[in-house]
């Protein structure tokens, strides 16, 4: 039996994620550039345990102690895009934040041209979560159409479909109403897959012009206007993740990554 004992803490890229700086892939990612030192020494690999008695600086700049987990409700409009950076240029919604909101990561993501409902938070481990299939938290939208479609082709979505070898789980599906050249349903999915909705109507042989998220699990869009952010009650935030509660610690400084990392 081998005498040494295993080294205590968490692996690195876990505790950047917990800190709000990235997510594991991400932290990973900066760790392989060269961005993230360790009592002074610039690591090489991922496959380290820090304690809270190691000195972490990503881009020469301290990284504190975890917030304790928070959650917000956000109204994107359309014309934004879902990640920290864009190699095209465009606008985040990271951009359109708040200069007082915390480092912030998306929960999932909504295209350039959906609107509605998206969830951030401070903490990485919770943004994993959220994501996980396991959780299978319903997300409701409401979805216009151009031209219209039969309830024979919605029962095609109510009992899953195929797409280019794509499956998607069986959605939940209503039709609203007729509103001259379009159509409003209401659908609601588990899954999330990228661009699910649009493609999936794409087979029927409709187009989607409009897209908007009401609903992402527990939490409601409700009367939040576009461009809006409201924080989640920390009771609720605890009461609707099972989460225990931390103590909240000292304030600390912004990391040098931006606000949140592609999900």
């Amino acid at each position: 039996m081998s005498d040494q004992t295993p080294p205590q803490g968490d692996r690195i890229a876990k505790v950047l994620s917990r800190a709000g700086i990235a997510s594991r892939r991400d932290a990973e990612k900066m760790i392989a550039e060269g961005r993230v030192r360790v009592n002074g020494k610039v690591l090489e690999t991922p496959a380290v345990k820090v304690t809270a008695a190691d000195k972490i600086l990503v881009d020469d700049k301290p990284v504190g102690t975890p917030d304790a987990p928070r959650l917000w409700l956000y109204h994107k409009p359309t014309g934004l895009v879902t990640t920290d950076k864009d190699e095209k240029g465009r606008t985040t919604i990271y951009d359109k934040l708040p200069e007082e909101m915390p480092r912030v990561m998306s929960v999932g993501r909504l295209d350039l041209n959906s609107e509605g409902l998206l969830i951030l938070t401070n903490d990485g481990g919770v943004k994993r979560q959220l994501e996980l299939p396991a959780t299978g938290w319903l997300r409701r939208y409401r979805v216009r159409i151009n031209g219209s479609v039969s309830e024979a082709k919605l029962d095609v979505l109510r009992k899953g479909i195929t797409v280019e070898g794509t499956r998607y789980m069986p959605m939940d599906v209503t039709f609203d109403r007729q509103q001259g050249a379009n159509a409003w349903l209401t659908i609601a999915i588990r899954e999330g897959k990228n661009r699910e909705i649009r493609r999936t109507m794409d087979a029927l042989g409709v187009k989607v012009n409009r897209l908007i998220r009401v609903s992402y699990g527990p939490f409601q869009i409700g009367n939040l206007e576009a461009g809006q952010v409201e924080e989640v009650k920390q009771r609720v935030v605890k009461d609707q993740l099972g989460l225990e509660k931390r103590p909240t610690p000292k304030r600390r400084r912004k990391g040098p990554s931006s606000h949140g990392p592609k999900s």
